[in-house]
């Protein structure tokens, strides 16, 4: 994509602050909003232009990517007084990258449409690591003609881009994604508190089982951290709990059952109750230390 594109960017958390700044590196000329200023505080230092709210980065942008919180403040982000629809130009291209409500992101696309703007809804999967490393998972949704048009873009932030389908499949397959996700960290969890019961050296089970049947991103990123007790956040329990929630209201709408997704739904709540909220998805372990009495 031409460096003349200028990049309009909404939110710079844990892993938008990373996805930013590969953009700004590569030479975009780029300009931000966050509801916290002092975070993007590292990004203005190395020329990131601010604005001071979502329309004003939207009057100035050609693309203009957003990776919030919760559907609420995505919503407020692209209809709000002060948000993004107010002030898009005619041709400009929407790219939300937050983790959402797939029926939002239809919304957001019809809406943007009307206004003669394309919209794209593509979460991304691979936490922190993936952000800094520019090696996310994008599945993204939409008209296949704007996925085109951001793609090269998509290219400096992650190394596994797919296109899914209409408006709303980006955020139906990050559910697949976080369906998965539920499953296999109550699995290493589990695997960690047995081998520490079992008495076993733990980073010498973990190379054994990683190079095997087990072997997956939260045995080689995460596992590390649980021993190490390290539970920064590299994607917050509280994001966590409302991904689950979408995929479990999306699931009874589709009269699916599904409860494995239910239970690991249930233990993150109480990770949350006991005040870790704010921790990492991998802090899923000290609920289940709890439970255990270690």
């Amino acid at each position: 994509m031409k460096r003349d594109i200028t990049i309009g960017w909404i939110g710079t958390g844990v892993m938008g602050i990373s996805m930013l700044g590969h953009l700004n590196k590569a030479g975009y000329e780029c300009t931000t909003y966050t509801r916290t200023k002092s975070k993007a505080d590292a990004l203005l230092a190395n020329g990131v232009k601010w604005a001071d709210s979502p329309a004003e980065v939207a009057a100035v942008s050609d693309v203009i990517f957003t990776i919030v919180g919760f559907p609420k403040d995505v919503r407020e982000v692209y209809f709000g007084e002060n948000g993004i629809l107010a002030k898009a130009k005619p041709g400009a291209v929407l790219v939300d990258m937050t983790t959402t409500e797939p029926s939002l992101a239809v919304e957001i696309y019809e809406a943007a449409r009307a206004k003669g703007i394309q919209s794209v809804d593509a979460p991304v999967s691979g936490g922190d690591v993936g952000a800094k490393n520019g090696t996310l998972s994008i599945m993204a949704g939409g008209d296949k003609e704007a996925f085109d048009k951001v793609c090269p873009l998509f290219e400096i932030m992650g190394k596994q881009i797919v296109y899914q389908g209409e408006a709303g499949s980006g955020q139906h397959t990050k559910m697949c994604n976080q369906i998965t996700i539920a499953g296999t960290k109550i699995g290493v969890c589990e695997a960690l508190l047995y081998g520490h019961k079992a008495g076993l050296d733990l980073p010498t089970m973990l190379s054994s089982i990683s190079g095997g049947a087990a072997g997956c991103w939260t045995l080689d990123n995460l596992a590390p951290r649980i021993v190490n007790r390290n539970f920064d956040p590299g994607f917050f329990v509280e994001h966590f709990i409302k991904d689950m929630g979408i995929a479990l209201k999306e699931a009874e709408a589709m009269g699916l059952s599904l409860p494995g997704l239910a239970l690991v739904k249930q233990l993150y709540l109480a990770v949350q109750a006991q005040g870790h909220g704010k921790l990492g998805t991998h802090s899923l372990t000290l609920a289940l230390e709890k439970l255990s009495g270690l």
